[in-house]
This record gives C-alpha cells, sequence and structure tokens, in this order.
C-alpha cells in the first residue's frame, strides 16, 4: 500500500488513506543480442573495365593495321562500334575531381564501406534490443488478453465472504454513528463479512501505540450491532527495511517479538482478527514465516482471525529473481512462497491492483491468471481473496480506464471457474471505503452479486 493517512484527527470528509497494498507491474523482458560481426573490413569493391583509368597511349595516333584489338564483352569495343569507325584516340582531356585516382589505390565507394561498419551494427543492436523488449510485452499481452476470454462458470458468484479495506478515520474519531448507519446501509445485501481497518501503523521496532485506535471499543461495539455477523480486524503494517537503515527489521527477533504482543494489545481491544501487511516483503522471506508462525498462535489462543495482504504471484516463473537483478524491491512472490505464507494464516487477500496493464483486457486476464495461481497453492481450509481497485487514478502503475472493478469481478470469476469452481472459502476485497466510486460499487454489484450478471 502506497497511501499513508493522517494519524491525527481532521476535520470531517477528509480523504484518509492507510498505506494502499501495491500490486504488480507487468514483467518485461530482454533478449540477447546477435552475434558481433567480425571486425575485418569488407573486400574492395571491384571496378568496370570501362570506369578504370588508364594510362595515356604512347605517341602518335596508329594506322588502319595497328589498332588495338578489343575484347568482344568490352564497353570499349561497344564504343568503338558504335561510332562506326575507330576513335582518335587524341590527346587526353583534363581529369574530373570525382574521376582521379586516389593515391592510397582503395575506391571511393570501399572506403565508404569501410567506415560504415560500425554504424550498422550500432543500428543492428538498437534493432534486437528494440525486439527483444517488445516482442515478450505483446506476446504477454496476447495471453493476457486471451485469458480474459470465454464465459465465468454458473454458481462463480460471492460465497458471502468477502471483506474490504477500511481507512484509519474509523478508529481515530472523525467518524460518527452515522457513519456507521450509513456504511451498514452501503453493506446491506453484500457478502462483505470481514472489515480490515486501519489501526496503526507500528513503529519501527514492532510497538503499537494504544494512541493510535482511540475509537477502536466503539467501532467494533458499532458494526456489531449493525451489521451482525461482520467482523472488525485491526489492520497493522509498516514499511520494511530490507537491508537499509529505516523501517521495520523483521530480521531482529525482538522486533518480531514485539509485533507479535502489538496484535495481542489490539486483541485486547475488542478486534476480532489481526490483518497484517508488511512492504515490500521479499520472496523466501523466512523471518516473516516465523512472525506469522508466531502471530498464528496469538491469534487461535483468542479465537481471532489472523489475515495477510499477500503481493501478487509471478506470472512467470522466477519473475521475482529476474527483475530482483534491476530492481531493490521486485514486486511477485514465488508461487511457492505464497503457499508458504497461505498455510500459516487464515485469510490472505492479493493485492491485485497497480498492475501496469494498459487495457481492461488485459488486466482482466491477469486478474484471471492471479486467482488461478492464488488458487493452486492456497490450501481449501485457508480463505482466499482477490482484492478489487475501489479507486480511481491514472498513473505508470494504475490506468483508471484498465483497472476497472468489472475486470477484476470478471477476471476473479474466470480463475475460479477454470482452476476451482466449487471453492467455499474464497471471495473479493475492495480496496479502500474512502476512495470508493458509485461506479466502482455498481460494477461490484452486478458482476460478483447479481446471478444475471456475466
Amino acid at each position: 500500500m502506497d497511501r499513508t493517512e493522517p494519524q491525527q484527527p481532521m476535520a470531517e470528509g477528509d480523504g484518509d488513506s492507510p498505506p494502499k497494498p501495491s500490486g504488480a507491474t507487468p514483467p518485461g523482458a530482454t533478449g540477447a543480442g546477435p552475434a558481433e560481426p567480425s571486425d575485418a573490413p569488407d573486400p574492395p569493391a571491384r571496378s568496370d573495365p570501362a570506369e578504370t583509368p588508364r594510362a595515356p597511349a604512347s605517341p602518335g595516333p596508329p594506322g588502319p593495321a595497328e589498332a588495338p584489338e578489343v575484347p568482344e564483352s568490352s564497353g570499349v569495343r561497344e564504343a568503338v562500334e558504335g561510332s562506326g569507325g575507330p576513335a582518335s584516340p587524341g590527346p587526353p582531356g583534363p581529369v574530373e575531381a570525382s574521376e582521379a585516382p586516389d593515391p592510397s589505390g582503395v575506391p571511393d565507394a570501399s572506403r565508404g564501406e569501410r567506415r560504415r561498419p560500425w554504424v550498422r551494427r550500432v543500428g543492428r543492436a538498437a534493432l534486437v534490443l528494440v525486439l527483444a523488449l517488445l516482442v515478450p510485452l505483446l506476446a504477454a499481452g496476447t495471453a493476457l488478453r486471451v485469458n480474459y476470454m470465454g464465459d465465468p462458470a454458473d454458481g462463480t458468484y460471492t460465497r458471502d465472504r468477502d471483506a474490504m479495506w477500511l481507512g484509519h478515520a474509523w478508529v481515530d474519531g472523525r467518524k460518527k454513528d452515522a457513519d456507521v448507519t450509513a456504511l451498514a446501509r452501503r453493506l446491506e445485501d453484500t457478502g462483505i463479512r470481514d472489515l480490515y481497518v486501519h489501526s496503526g501503523p507500528l513503529e519501527h521496532d514492532g510497538t503499537l501505540p494504544k494512541s493510535a485506535y482511540p475509537r477502536a471499543r466503539w467501532l467494533i461495539d458499532a458494526v456489531h450491532r449493525e451489521l451482525p455477523g461482520v467482523r472488525v480486524q485491526a489492520f497493522l503494517g509498516d514499511v520494511l527495511a530490507n537491508g537499509g537503515p529505516d523501517g521495520l527489521h523483521l530480521d531482529r527477533a525482538a522486533t518480531r517479538a514485539a509485533v507479535v504482543r502489538s496484535a495481542g494489545q489490539v486483541l485486547d481491544a475488542g478486534y476480532d482478527g489481526v490483518h497484517l501487511d508488511l512492504e515490500p516483503l521479499h520472496s523466501g522471506d523466512r523471518d516473516y514465516l516465523s512472525l506469522l508462525d508466531d502471530l498464528r498462535a496469538v491469534t487461535r489462543a483468542r479465537d481471532a482471525q489472523l489475515s495477510v495482504a499477500a503481493h501478487q504471484i509471478d506470472p512467470l516463473p522466477a519473475l521475482h529473481s529476474v527483475f530482483g537483478l534491476f530492481t531493490e524491491h521486485p514486486k511477485w512472490w514465488s508461487q511457492e512462497f505464497f503457499g508458504q505464507v497461505a498455510r500459516r494464516v487464515d485469510q490472505i487477500a492479493v493485492m491485485t491492483y497497480d498492475t501496469a496493464q494498459p487495457l481492461e483486457g488485459t488486466y482482466g486476464g491477469y486478474v484471471a491468471q492471479q486467482t488461478s495461481l492464488a488458487l493452486e497453492v492456497t490450501p481449501p481450509t485457508t480463505h482466499l481473496l482477490i482484492g478489487l481497485p475501489f479507486y480511481h487514478e491514472s498513473n505508470f502503475d494504475h490506468w483508471g480506464h484498465a483497472e476497472t472493478v468489472a475486470a477484476a469481478v470478471r477476471g476473479a470469476r474466470l480463475g475460479l471457474s477454470r482452476t476451482d469452481p466449487g471453492r467455499e472459502l474464497f471471495g473479493v476485497a475492495p480496496y479502500i471505503d474512502f476512495a470508493a466510486t458509485e461506479t466502482n460499487w455498481n460494477e461490484y454489484r452486478n458482476g460478483w452479486l447479481r446471478p444475471n450478471a456475466s
């Protein structure tokens, strides 16, 4: 998540946001260039006999008997015969500058050819590089568009197990009873049963000041009253240091222990669960898996939920490793690591937005692919959720005209249809309440809640 929201109370209606789970950028590719041409110069071009400068003839015109014999194929013979008789040699005229023999003895054309090979090599290398970048991207885009084709299977609609991310204003004093009543009306007849309410962020040492969520108890009681059966989970997160000086250090045992204590702290405040979002989290992080094991022990003892916001899965095998060569923080997890995380939690929500997909069809195909990849490694006892972009903005990571809720919902249904259509612990998760538009809500309802939608 890349949005951060103020923790101090402000005027009602201010746009506040927790860090937003980040999505994924589309795979790029590079290709090897052609073998470098030999450095040996090209052979000199052969000149036509008629164009080759000749030495001047001996003085005095030859008589008829002494006319030189010219080969049949020679251009000189044709010139002689075309004139009706032997041409008088006469004295040599002035030589044009362009016809003057080069002192080096190398024809002009050959010298030009010798100057141009490096230009040709650079041009060829540039062309190969462009093709190496464009061809894989075009192929990947075509594959994603094809993945968006077809019809979702019957019955691939809400299982009444959806979730939604909410902003910090719900626990810092800005929201009132009327806001909870309006939220209850908004969520009526939807499948949303879990609310991930931003209640952090964590301090870099893993602690959580109670001043970060002063109205938590009010919100929990109000939601339980207005929306029976809906759980309120504390959405906690922080920026990871990942080797840098700033951020939360998961590699420190003391920091992980502090995060576990913070989880117990919010459960003591009445939350129904803990929702963790730590970014950027590298694939294969063993310290993260260790933290989840410790958190799961605490939540199980309290009969509470443990949920996480998850990075997207490699759309191509080992893509996170390839991108790790060019960027400090690759965006994807391996499918294997995703499965390792999913086995340690009650709920896992894939942040399937901020993908940089330029078209609605390729974005929907990408969501379908992500849904299938996640279903393949998420155990049936873990609740899998597919994130929906409930916001509209346009930048390099997120093109509003492409990343629509309609495309995400249809993609999720297609992935579910192809991989595990009978999965019960499956849902979608809109991000986020304060940025949602009426179009977002309508597309969610029409595509995911209504049996006559497709």
